[in-house]
């Protein structure tokens, strides 16, 4: 909770995208990397406006948005990759081989593809394991509270721990 001990919900007139997004730039998030999901596509929209505040830089595939933010935190920069997470799934080979061995932790927005089987059957696995195999791999992970998304923001950041741990900010509503 905050000092007030009340929620911070939505600036008026704010989308929940331009909620995530500010609160990840005021926590000095500046560069952004990945591939573009529809139930992402408010905050690529913001990303991709060219008075946009930060540095964009768009992924062909997932684990190269990992070696393009792993690239970004080494030099100093503090980066923020997007993904679905059936490229989560594609991705772990990354993580678990360099990222999570080597201490170069990243935070990572992952939109919930499947949540309750409300999708394409493409995506009805991994929509069903999705918080258990981040557990299986030791990723503290967040449910992004569309009502409350800078509150969501915050315990995402917290588990990121200023690049102490890989985190994973889950989106099941588009955004």
């Amino acid at each position: 909770m905050h000092d007030s001990e009340t929620s911070i919900l939505k600036r008026p007139g704010e989308t929940t995208a331009e909620s995530v997004f500010n609160a990840l730039v005021r926590a000095g998030h500046g560069h952004f990397t990945g591939v573009p999901c529809s139930l992402l596509k408010g905050f690529f929209r913001i990303l991709e406006r060219p008075d946009a505040p930060i540095t964009y830089i768009p992924a062909p595939r997932e684990d190269s948005a990992l070696g393009v933010a792993s690239g970004l935190a080494l030099s100093g920069a503090h980066p923020v990759v997007l993904m679905q997470n059936s490229g989560l799934g594609y991705s772990l080979n990354v993580l678990t081989s360099f990222n999570l061995i080597y201490d170069v932790h990243l935070p990572i927005v992952v939109s919930w593809r499947g949540y309750e089987g409300k999708d394409a059957v493409e995506h009805d696995v991994i929509g069903r394991e999705l918080t258990r195999l981040l557990d299986v791999f030791g990723l503290p992970w967040t449910v992004l509270d569309n009502e409350n998304p800078e509150d969501s923001v915050e315990a995402f950041l917290k588990q990121y721990d200023s690049g102490r741990s890989t985190a994973v900010l889950i989106v099941r509503e588009g955004i």
